[in-house]
């Protein structure tokens, strides 16, 4: 059954000397606005959201090739695997049938792919077209409340893999990370797309998992264990059929400010966090893992 209930949910995370989303464009610095907030971008989110997924046991179509769960490199080899969508891919429709094979690529992998059925995707076939699927989880980019001291300090990397006496086996590099800061990440769920891709109540109950233990698992030399955690969850539900407010209404309630603007913050309790609730809307409050 499709999701019953609009959802627009809010986390609060913290980064604690970690590189939360390096831009490999700029060096893999932590990314930053022209006025020093930090941001995270919804893809790097859903990375993360697509990796917890994996770990409790649900079939995900776009996967990093060091966590393949199914020993393919590719997103095209996984589509393939179910038998229905190889066969439209690879057929070439004409006008009056090409409507028919979209359908069925779009059930079949948001039948099987969770991920699909949750954020979308643009599927390739063998004609040089594309086939849409629009997801009803959309996350906003994460922004910093107050902006961010990002560190960088010179590290050695040992690089070579044969011996050789001319050389010095170590090379110089550079890590980069944000001192501390937090960041909040918004996002909804919209029941109407949802009942397009089959995305269900449990579904949402999966990535409300997700976002709780975003960090679980995620652990890298950018990111050391602990390092970055999620302080809280909120979570609103209205009835589809009784939708009062909007998401930026809901958003809007929770209001997190530094303690003391002048001095840089260094945890969680250099700030205030207020929650003003809603006449007949009161979100779920989950502490984070």
């Amino acid at each position: 059954m499709a999701l019953t209930n609009k959802i627009d949910f809010m986390a609060i995370v913290t980064v604690e000397d970690a590189n939360p989303n390096g831009d490999p464009l700029n060096g893999n610095r932590p990314r930053q606005h022209y006025d020093n907030t930090g941001f995270m971008t919804p893809v790097c989110i859903k990375r993360k959201i697509r990796n917890r997924l994996q770990d409790m046991g649900r079939k995900v179509l776009i996967q990093q090739n060091d966590r393949s769960d199914d020993g393919l490199k590719s997103i095209s080899e996984r589509l393939n695997t179910v038998k229905e969508i190889a066969d439209a891919r690879s057929k070439k429709a004409d006008k009056s049938d090409k409507t028919d094979k979209s359908e069925v690529i779009t059930r079949e992998a948001c039948e099987v792919f969770a991920d699909v059925r949750a954020f979308g995707a643009t599927i390739a076939l063998k004609d040089k077209t594309a086939v849409g699927v629009r997801g009803p989880v959309t996350i906003q980019q994460a922004k910093s409340i107050g902006s961010v001291d990002i560190e960088s300090n010179q590290i050695t990397k040992s690089t070579n893999n044969e011996a050789d006496d001319t050389k010095g086996s170590d090379t110089m590099g550079m890590q980069h990370t944000v001192r501390f800061g937090t960041y909040v990440i918004k996002g909804s769920m919209n029941p109407i797309l949802a009942a397009k891709t089959g995305f269900s109540d449990q579904d949402a109950a999966d990535i409300k998992e997700a976002l709780r233990t975003l960090f679980e698992n995620d652990e890298s030399a950018a990111r050391p264990a602990g390092s970055m955690n999620v302080v809280r969850l909120y979570w609103w539900e209205q009835k589809e059929d009784d939708i009062r407010y909007s998401t930026s209404t809901i958003l809007n309630t929770i209001h997190i400010e530094p303690l003391n603007p002048e001095e840089p913050a260094k945890s969680i309790n250099d700030f205030r966090i207020t929650e003003n609730d809603l006449p007949d809307l009161k979100p779920e409050v989950i502490e984070g893992f």
